[in-house]
């Protein structure tokens, strides 16, 4: 999938991925991966800045975990990421209605 084609639409992904739980940033980016059978593989330059950007707007909140021996920052949504994300699966369905119904339909206006 081409990176312009998922522009507006990374923040629902993000907070979709954390939706049940929470999840180190890489495991975000293995759950949109693996949610979306690997047509979006986003690369960590993405996935990082995005999720420093939503925990600023409070969307999601972070808290650091050692596991393994390893330090790793947990996200999880916060009640402002759940309406956000209620908010974009809302648009998004409508915007995936629309441009069905636009590219289904047959035969095209007449431009006439």
């Amino acid at each position: 999938m081409r990176a312009e084609q998922l522009k507006g639409h990374l923040d629902g992904l993000l907070l979709a991925a954390i939706d049940n739980g929470a999840r180190h940033g890489y495991a975000v980016m293995e759950a949109v991966r693996e949610a979306t059978s690997g047509q979006i593989d986003l690369p960590t330059g993405t996935i990082y800045p995005a999720l420093h950007r939503l925990e600023r707007a409070d969307l999601i909140a972070g808290t650091w975990s050692v596991v393994a021996g390893r330090r790793r920052r947990y996200y999880t949504l916060t009640q402002a990421g759940r309406t956000a994300l209620t908010g974009h699966r809302t648009d998004w369905r409508d915007f995936a209605a629309t441009i069905t119904a636009a590219l289904e339909s047959r035969p095209w206006p007449s431009t006439a």
